[in-house]
Order: structure tokens, then C-alpha cells, then sequence
């Protein structure tokens, strides 16, 4: 790079210029040597002492490449070279006019002299070269002096740019314990530099951090390993520095770097170990079957798929008791119960476990052996446990007529604990709802306690406890299943009600009914019943049985000749008898009507009533007359019972003295909690007697009055108001005849010596100087409650109701 220090004035770089426009003379002279055509007039300019026979002139300029270095720092515009055509006798009549890249702008002429100058800074890295065009014209007349032609500046590179990583930062991964010279990565650098000029560009590579364990190719930025044996689990991450340097590496060149951050991957070349070569474990003889009793680990100091553990049992007394599994998470080994253990049989086990690693790498199988072992020891420890059935479950038949009390099996029951406390047995009364067995407390006998029936219940299946009586919170249990065996003890039966008919005209050994039976019972060889006719009708006349020996059986008439007026209904007893042990036999009846049947057979009619009804009156008739009648009775109840309830409307007398009335009702009223009767507050309007229109109509059942007026003395004095209001209110208790029964408040304004009710009032009360006990009130029930509290009753029990 260019610097104020290195080209410090101006005629320096002036002197520069004309170098290089010799030296582009001197490349134009080999041009024109080697047989290139040559611009016209171009060396008469440069070479004047020359013959010009021996030269071929086509142009008037005198013309050549120009090269300028990058990055001039200079205050001066940058001198490039100079422009001149022979045409110019140096009067200032030629006018140079440059335009193309760059003109005016980073490039300009002096329009008298041609000379080229830059007038901005330079960078070969942004812009190479710039193609310009030049042309002499006449400054008098603006007239081209030269056809235009184009020419080139280049831009002359400088060591101005350090070699870059554009790529960085690296990461790389290799392999633990890989070989010396193993590849890692390649990294680059570029430099913008022209790699054609000079060794600007030129890139060697070297580390400066990471030795000794890796190292980098000078010349094509490999980096390999360097040391041997480099152990990930001793270190797994390297930073790495690379340099790239420019001039090839030579003092003053400009140089990069870039960080590689290398890590080490794991291959399986460490074992496992077991850090303990013994463990001591205690698992409860109750443990249920998969439950964990304990934990084993082999340490691998490798990871991923090369730290992967299989865990065995290799020996050991233990070995059908307990199982090993892996835990793929934590890679360790978890013991489980395999089955029932029991402290009485046996209180420990020894296991061998072997800890192993499955994925194995053959090169490094001198590094192990890949396996250990370590021993375990396993202590049961003793429960309480509940009592254990022997056997585990029961089968009992039993026959249904098995006397109660008898005792079908023994229950047996131990406790499997050291101290062998003592059984109570019991019977869990959920699968026992019936409660037709018992079992004895203490022996474990089970015994019917209520009749046993097949057709009801053909199995039970109950469940019986053993409970210790030292801890009865230990309870074992058992499934007894029992069948129940039939007997013969229910005889055949009709399954319905069987009907037929026969025909006036039937023939003797006509087909009449078959009948078939059913038995509840189920003998082992099936069913067989017989059918006969009954002992008290072995000798009808009329019909008989025949056995079809498959369960059923055929009623056939034994004459011809039946009448409905003779009989209409025969009732024929048919005897059906089992064959079980002891034999069972019932009687059922065959009902047999006499009907009256065409030629074919067909029933017109089987009632006898046709023939005894007048041939004037229907059957239908007889109906119609009997409903009028019916009707008619019903019309004459009605108006009895109107009339019966009718009363006389009750006449108000003004003079009649009424003190009280007693209310007397078919039902009991609602007590203090009643509070629908009516409307108490209406008692306390009197006016309400005096208002007109209908009576309003009460809401309970019309009471019977009885008024107590003609007891009180005429001398007591009456009030008219409410003797009217109470008048009132009786015809309209009257008159609602549909009203419930409620008891209500009545208001009363006489009361004292002169009422056969005596006094109301509670005062003087009291007989004796003690007080009164209202202790009864609590018994009347919660609607006298409020009474007893109002009179100081004592709180008893609260009473059941």
C-alpha cells in the first residue's frame, strides 16, 4: 500500500508518470515489431531519428496503456500519462477531450497538454481497470482532428488486503484416541490481492494455538491430529488457532486467523466398574410380585451408546426369587421381587449381577474386559401377615334337601407368621345376603342355617375371613363356591291352563287335546314323565288318556254323541307322575267344552245360553234393560244425598247473646305450624260482616258447629259487632261444603264465671304455692315444642318420631 511516507511530493510521482509512459513505449515498440498493427503517426512522434521507410504509419496518435497504483494518498491529483498527437505544434490550436469509465469524475485531461490525472482514490479490489475514449478536436472550429479511440487504465495491485476466513469459525469433531495425522477439517482463507501480480495473494497457513495436539497443512489449511492417544474423557474440547498469512508468508506480509473449536467423540474404550463390590438390601416378606427392592450401578465413563449397561443375575441362591432389570435412562440396574417371598421359609438371598456393556468396539477390546460383577445380599423381613387358606379356594356341593345345621366343609386356616396366634372364622355377609350358611368361629365348620332350594338358588358363592385374634386388623379371606344339588322334591305340573272343546257330533277315539308337563327338578338323565287319568275318573266314560312316552300325551273321546244341553263342561283330572326318587305325581285338570260344530269341524257355538233365552228377546236387549236400570238407581242416590246435605239457611238474630262455639273436626288440624287455614287478620275487621255480596268461601272442610250461647245467662251483656261478624262468618262456613278441615283462632270477647268454659285466663292459675309442671308438653311432638319452651318445659331427649 501506497503511503504519504513512501511517496512524499508530487514531482516524485510526476517522475513515476513518465516512467510509465515510456515504459508503454517501449511495450508498443515490441508490438510493432511482432507484425500488431500500430496506431498512424504514433512513433513518428516517439521516434524521430528513425528512417521512416522502414515504417508503416495508419494514425497521428501517439498511444499506449496506462497503469496507475491503488491507494494513492496523496494531496496531489495522481499523474497517469499524457496524451499527444503529431498534429500538435504545442499553439494550443488541438483540444484533447477524454470521456468513457470514470471521466471527469475519477479521471481528467489537461485539454492543452493531454496530460491524464486521478483525482480520487483507487482500489484494485473494487475496480480493475477503466476503458476510456480520447479525441483531439480543433479549438477553433470543434472539428475532430483524430477519429475517437478507446484506450485502458489499469489498476496496478498493492499488498492492501490480510487473508480472510470468510468460512469461520470452525467446528470440527473427531474421534477419542484417533491416529497420528487423522484428517479434522480443512479451512480456507482468500485474499482479494491479485493472485497474478506479485505474492499479494499467495496464502500459507500455520497454527498458533492447539500444539501439540493437532497441526495444519502450510500449503491446502488441513488440520490434522498431532498426538496420540488424545482421551476424551481426559479432555473433550480443543480451541484451535489457524494463521493465514499473504507473501507467502514472508516478513511484512498481512495475516488472518480464524478459531477451530475441535471436540473429541467417544468410542467405548473404558470398562465398566461396580464403585461397591458389595451391596446389603432388606425387602418386606409382604412385598407384592415386580415391586423394587434395590439399586445396582456400574460406573462407565464413556457416554451415549458406548455407556450402555445390561445388567444379569449370574449365580446367587436368589436367582428364582428376584429379577434384574436396566433402567435405559440412568443405566442402572433395578432389582424386583420375582415371587411371593416368605420370612418362615426363607430370610435371605445372595445374588451375583454382572454388569456388561452390549455395543463393543474391537479395537479396543484390549482395554478390558468390558464387564464386572458385584455380589448382593438381600435380607426378608417379617410382617405381620394375615391368616393364609389352604387351600386357596373351595369347591362344595351339597344336596337342597340337606338338613339345617349340617356341616358341608371345613374351613381351614393358618397364620403363616412365627407366633401362630389363633383364627376366628367369619362369613363376609355381602355374599351372604340370605344368610344361608354359618361357619363356627373357632373349628372353621360351614353349616347350613336355613333350607337350601336348587329351583331358587342353584349356587352360592360366599366368601369366609380368618381374622387373628391377637390383631384383628390382619383378616385373610377365601372363595367358597357352592353347588347346590337337585333332588326330586317338586312334582310335575301343567306349564298353563289348558282348555279344549269337543264337538256334539265328535266320534269316539277322536283327538281332543295333548298336554305336555314341566318339573322344576333337573334329574341327571332328563325328564320322563307318565299320564293317566286320575283314580277318582279311572272309569269316564267319555274320555280317556293315552301316553305318547315322549313327555306328553293325547286326550281322545271314548263315545260319540255329546250335547250341550245334557252337560257343557266336562272337568277331566289327569294324573302326571315323574320318574325320580322318590316318585312325585300332581293333578291336573282338563277343561272340556261341548260346543256345536259344523260338518267340517268347525266351533259355531259352545254356550248352552242360546237355548234357554225366549227366541223374542236378544241377549243385547237383556244388557240395554239392565243398564237403564243402573242408571236409574244411580239418579235416585244422587238426589237422596243432595237432599240429605241440604241445610236451611241460618237466621241472623240480632238479640241473640252467642259468647262461644265449639268446633268439632273429623281431622286433626296443622297445629301451631298451620298457617294457611285462612286469613287470621280478617277476625279483626268487623266491618267485613256488614259487606255485601256473596259469601266469600272459606278454604277447609264445613265444620260442625255447636253453639254454647243458649248456656250463657241473658244478662251478659252483648256486643251487636260481633255478634254479626261471628253470624257471618258461620253462614259462610255453611255454605262451602268442599273446604279441608284447619284449625283457626277464634276471638272471643266474654269469658269468666258466667261461660261453662270457665276462665281463659292464666292468671290465679296455680292451686298450691308450687308451680305447675308443663314437663308433658315435650312429649306431644315438635308442634307442641314451641308451647313447652313459651310454659319453661325441661329439655328432655329429643324423642324419636
Amino acid at each position: 500500500m501506497w503511503t504519504p511516507g513512501r511517496m512524499s511530493n508530487a514531482k516524485s510521482w510526476l517522475g513515476l508518470g513518465m516512467s510509465l509512459y515510456f515504459w508503454g513505449l517501449m511495450d508498443l515498440t515490441t508490438t510493432v515489431l511482432s507484425g500488431t498493427p500500430t496506431p498512424p503517426g504514433k512513433l513518428e512522434a516517439l521516434l524521430p531519428d528513425k528512417p521512416q521507410s522502414h515504417l508503416r504509419i495508419k494514425r497521428s496518435w501517439v498511444w499506449n496503456q496506462f497503469f496507475v497504483l491503488e491507494e494513492y494518498t496523496g494531496t496531489d491529483p495522481l499523474y497517469v500519462g499524457k496524451l499527444h498527437s503529431d498534429m500538435d505544434r504545442g499553439d494550443g490550436s488541438i483540444k484533447y477531450i477524454l470521456s468513457g469509465e470514470g471521466a471527469g469524475v475519477v479521471f481528467t485531461i489537461d485539454d492543452t497538454t493531454g496530460d491524464i490525472h486521478a483525482i480520487q482514490r483507487l482500489d484494485r479490489e473494487e475496480r480493475a481497470q477503466y476503458t476510456l475514449r480520447a479525441q483531439a478536436l480543433d479549438r477553433r472550429t470543434g472539428r475532430p482532428m483524430e477519429p475517437e479511440s478507446e484506450f485502458i487504465i489499469k489498476i496496478q495491485d498493492i499488498n492492501d488486503n490480510e487473508p480472510k476466513f470468510l468460512d469461520g469459525p470452525y467446528v470440527a469433531t473427531v474421534p477419542e484416541m484417533s491416529p497420528v495425522g487423522t484428517s479434522v477439517i480443512q479451512v480456507t482463507a482468500t485474499d482479494a490481492d491479485d493472485p497474478t501480480y506479485g505474492n499479494s495473494a499467495r496464502v500459507v497457513y500455520s497454527i498458533l494455538q492447539g500444539q501439540p495436539y493437532f497441526s495444519v497443512d502450510s500449503k491446502t489449511g488441513v488440520i490434522r491430529t498431532a498426538l496420540m492417544n488424545m482421551d476424551r474423557e481426559a479432555k473433550e474440547y480443543y480451541e484451535v488457532i489457524i494463521q493465514a498469512k499473504d507473501m507467502g508468508g514472508q516478513l511484512g506480509g498481512l495475516a488472518g486467523t480464524t478459531t477451530v473449536n475441535i471436540t473429541l467423540s467417544d468410542v467405548n474404550d473404558n470398562p465398566p466398574r461396580f464403585p461397591q463390590k458389595h451391596y446389603q438390601m432388606s425387602v418386606l416378606e409382604s412385598a407384592p410380585v415386580s415391586s423394587t427392592v434395590g439399586r445396582v450401578f456400574a460406573k462407565d465413563l464413556d457416554e451415549g451408546i458406548n455407556a450402555e449397561m445390561k445388567y444379569t443375575i449370574v449365580d446367587g441362591d436368589g436367582a428364582d426369587a428376584f429379577d434384574i432389570n436396566t433402567d435405559p435412562n440412568f443405566q442402572v440396574g433395578i432389582i424386583t421381587v420375582k415371587k411371593p417371598l416368605s420370612f418362615e421359609s426363607k430370610k435371605s438371598y445372595t445374588l451375583k449381577v454382572e454388569g456388561a456393556n452390549p455395543h463393543l468396539e474391537m479395537r479396543f477390546l484390549n482395554l478390558g474386559p468390558f464387564q464386572d460383577t458385584t455380589t448382593v445380599h438381600i435380607s426378608v423381613e417379617d410382617v405381620d401377615e394375615p391368616p393364609i387358606f389352604e387351600p386357596g379356594f373351595y369347591f362344595v356341593e351339597v344336596p337342597e334337601d340337606v338338613a339345617i345345621g349340617t356341616t358341608i366343609q371345613i374351613i381351614s386356616a393358618k397364620d403363616p407368621d412365627v407366633t401362630n396366634n389363633s383364627i376366628r372364622y367369619s362369613i363376609d355377609r355381602s355374599s351372604d345376603p340370605g344368610r344361608f350358611f354359618y361357619v363356627d368361629i373357632t373349628t372353621g365348620a360351614l353349616m347350613t342355617a336355613r333350607p337350601l332350594d336348587r329351583e331358587e338358588f342353584s349356587w352360592h358363592n360366599i366368601t369366609v375371613l380368618a381374622m387373628e385374634m391377637n390383631n384383628p386388623s390382619q383378616v385373610g379371606s377365601v372363595s367358597v363356591t357352592i353347588k347346590v344339588l337337585d333332588v326330586n322334591d317338586n312334582a310335575p305340573e301343567f306349564p298353563r291352563f289348558y282348555e279344549a272343546f269337543v264337538c256334539e257330533n265328535a266320534k269316539a277315539g277322536q283327538l281332543i287335546q295333548t298336554v305336555s308337563a314341566v318339573d322344576q327338578d333337573d334329574p341327571h338323565n332328563g325328564q320322563h314323565f307318565h299320564y293317566s287319568l286320575a283314580p277318582e275318573a279311572a272309569n269316564n266314560p267319555n274320555f280317556t288318556v293315552r301316553d305318547n312316552q315322549d313327555n306328553t300325551a293325547r286326550i281322545l273321546t271314548r263315545r260319540s254323541g255329546f250335547g250341550q244341553q245334557e252337560q257343557s263342561v266336562f272337568y277331566l283330572p289327569i294324573l302326571i307322575a315323574d320318574s325320580g326318587q322318590p316318585v312325585l305325581s300332581s293333578t291336573g285338570t282338563l277343561t272340556i267344552q261341548v260346543c256345536s260344530c259344523d260338518d267340517d269341524g268347525q266351533v259355531l257355538s259352545c254356550s248352552p245360553e242360546a237355548y234357554m233365552l225366549p227366541v223374542s228377546l236378544s241377549r243385547g236387549a237383556l244388557i240395554a234393560i239392565l243398564a237403564c236400570i243402573f242408571v236409574l238407581l244411580v239418579l235416585v242416590l244422587l238426589i237422596l244425598s243432595l237432599r240429605r246435605h241440604r241445610k236451611q239457611p241460618y237466621i241472623i238474630d240480632d238479640e241473640e247473646n252467642i259468647h262461644e262455639n265449639i268446633v268439632r273436626y273429623d281431622d286433626e288440624g296443622g297445629g301451631e305450624e298451620d298457617t294457611e287455614a285462612f286469613d287470621i287478620a280478617a277476625m279483626w275487621n268487623p266491618r267485613e260482616a256488614q259487606g255485601g255480596g256473596a259469601p266469600k268461601t272459606r278454604q277447609d272442610m264445613l265444620p260442625e258447629i255447636e253453639s254454647l250461647s243458649r248456656y250463657v245467662p241473658q244478662t251478659c251483656a252483648v256486643n251487636s259487632t260481633v255478634h254479626s261478624y261471628v253470624l257471618a262468618k258461620l253462614y259462610e262456613a255453611d255454605m262451602d261444603l268442599w273446604a279441608p278441615p284447619f284449625d283457626s283462632l277464634q276471638t272471643y270477647m266474654f269469658e269468666g264465671d258466667g261461660s261453662v268454659a270457665g276462665s281463659l285466663s292464666s292468671l290465679q292459675s296455680a292451686t298450691s304455692d308450687s308451680e305447675q309442671s308443663f314437663d308433658f308438653l315435650t312429649d306431644w311432638g315438635p308442634r307442641f315444642r314451641k308451647l313447652a319452651e313459651l310454659y319453661g318445659a325441661s329439655e328432655g331427649p329429643a324423642p324419636l318420631w
